[in-house]
């Protein structure tokens, strides 16, 4: 991007069809890539979607093996209100909080606390909220952990914003192709 915006600046300010045809001719190729990639996208989501689960259930696979990984889950799984992939059972992938009579972890058939429901009235977050969550029948897990995963929240997130990221990607594609045509009388007059 540095190189690509380098070439556009000094072509411009230089007067330097090279360095305008290279910018021009490569902006001209992101703008199809991410045509390409935003068509691909559509007629592939089911890929896209098993893509997702697959790659969630590998991070809670190593949940508490990696900080950051630990983080963006957690994060994740309190802004959508959601926990696991499909639900919460996913997370008898994880070796701490599988359910498994052979697991001797506190955590044994818990979840992480970002997926805990919040109470308002507290100002601590209280991390071991998910501790003999998945124990509980079905009913009463509803009160105090999220049941929803975080694969059919992000398509429903998706489905509710989509007019605003279909928004984003068109202004982007205006802009590079109003680039693309602020350059080519320069070009045309080389």
């Amino acid at each position: 991007m540095f190189i690509l915006g380098f070439a556009g600046c000094i072509g411009a300010l230089r007067e330097n069809t090279f360095l305008l045809k290279f910018f021009s001719v490569f902006l001209g190729i992101i703008f199809f890539l991410e045509l390409t990639a935003g068509v691909l996208a559509f007629v592939f989501k089911d890929w896209i979607k098993d893509q997702l689960y697959f790659f969630i259930n590998n991070n809670i696979r190593a949940y508490r093996d990696d900080i950051d990984l630990q983080n963006l889950i957690d994060f994740t799984q309190e802004y959508w209100q959601c926990c696991g992939a499909f639900g919460a059972d996913d997370w008898n992938l994880n070796i701490y909080f599988n359910c498994t009579d052979s697991n001797a972890s506190r955590e044994r058939c818990g979840v992480p606390f970002s997926c805990c429901t919040k109470d308002p009235a507290e100002d601590v977050i209280n991390t071991q909220c998910g501790y003999d969550a998945r124990q509980k029948p079905e009913v009463d897990q509803q009160i105090v952990i999220y049941t929803k995963g975080c694969v059919p929240q992000f398509e429903k997130w998706l489905q509710d914003n989509l007019t605003i990221v279909a928004g984003i990607f068109i202004g982007i594609a205006l802009l590079q192709i109003g680039l693309d045509v602020l350059e080519m009388p320069q070009l045309l007059a080389a």
